[in-house]
């Protein structure tokens, strides 16, 4: 499913920084991730384990070719049985992780990805702690041969393999992405889940087509041909949150972006953003963000964020 909030993350985050590791285990065996502000990406490749975490309320069963995205902030473990010692996976210097004894054969691959903070916090308030993708999906095995090509430059280490190996990444990413878009559930509460509904739909996509409109709760239940009180009730069951919330969320997210990759005045960025002035602008920005849009601009350039 292509939707105009993806579309309009993807065209703007940066993934700063990817780290392949291939983890080669033996029974009995267990690798801890811990909760770090990095997403990550799993593949099965051989065998298989457990998965268990903090997002899930019970341990998922996992074999060959399966895949998972974990959302970061999440700290989760893989292990062959229940109740195994753990060896840290982040330790390793290398690309290779070895755990376990002299028993039966696993091996998982996995890409972990850093984001720049703007993608950051819109783009972990959409994810699930967890997501598994299906191992007999198309996307599934787009996933496993992208991961294919990332083993092989690592392995190879020729000229300009990080390079290549970090562009891979970025497209790692994206596959997962587009598979979690598209394996929304009906019962799932956000915007995703949301635009299955046609009427919202409609009124979502007309807001992201114009993010500087003066819209309000009426013109927006216009366009998904809804009375008022109908549409607000629907929309915040749907997606969790109000019309208007929703419009500050993803407007406030253009001008971080605006702030961070452009000399546009706050004057400008907030006649491209549906605020009438500079200082409305900066009165909603300072609610929300703690700080005015100067210093965050001052302060996002600085840290390259």
């Amino acid at each position: 499913m292509a939707t105009p909030q993806v579309n309009d993350l993807l065209t703007t985050m940066r993934i700063e920084e990817t780290r392949y590791v291939r983890v080669v285990a033996r029974t009995p065996w267990g690798v801890a991730f811990p909760a770090r502000q990095v997403a990550r990406l799993l593949l099965i490749t051989r065998g298989s384990c457990l998965l268990t975490s903090d997002g899930q309320a019970e341990p998922q069963q996992l074999g060959e070719n399966d895949c998972f995205l974990v959302r970061a902030g999440v700290e989760f473990a893989l292990q062959d049985a229940p109740g195994r010692p753990l060896v840290g996976c982040e330790g390793s210097k290398g690309s290779v992780v070895e755990a376990g004894g002299d028993g039966e054969l696993t091996e998982i691959v996995s890409v972990r990805f850093t984001f720049d903070a703007v993608a950051a916090e819109t783009l972990f308030a959409l994810l699930p702690p967890v997501f598994r993708v299906s191992a007999d999906a198309s996307t599934g095995q787009l996933l496993r041969a992208t991961f294919d090509l990332i083993a092989r430059e690592t392995a190879a280490n020729g000229l300009g393999a990080g390079f290549v190996a970090g562009r891979l990444s970025d497209v790692l990413f994206v596959q997962a992405l587009r598979a979690w878009c598209s394996d929304v559930g009906s019962g799932t509460i956000g915007w995703i889940a949301a635009l299955r509904d046609p009427q919202l739909a409609a009124a979502i996509t007309a807001l992201h087509g114009r993010l500087d409109h003066p819209w309000t709760v009426g013109s927006l239940a216009a366009v998904a041909g809804m009375s008022r009180s109908v549409f607000a009730a629907r929309f915040k069951e749907k997606t969790g949150d109000t019309p208007l919330d929703y419009l500050t969320a993803w407007r406030l997210y253009r001008v971080k972006v605006l702030l961070r990759d452009t000399s546009l005045s706050v004057q400008k960025i907030a006649e491209r953003t549906g605020y009438r002035t500079g200082t409305a602008l900066s009165r909603v920005f300072l609610r929300r963000e703690g700080c005015a849009p100067g210093a965050w601009r001052k302060q996002a350039v600085g840290t390259g964020a």
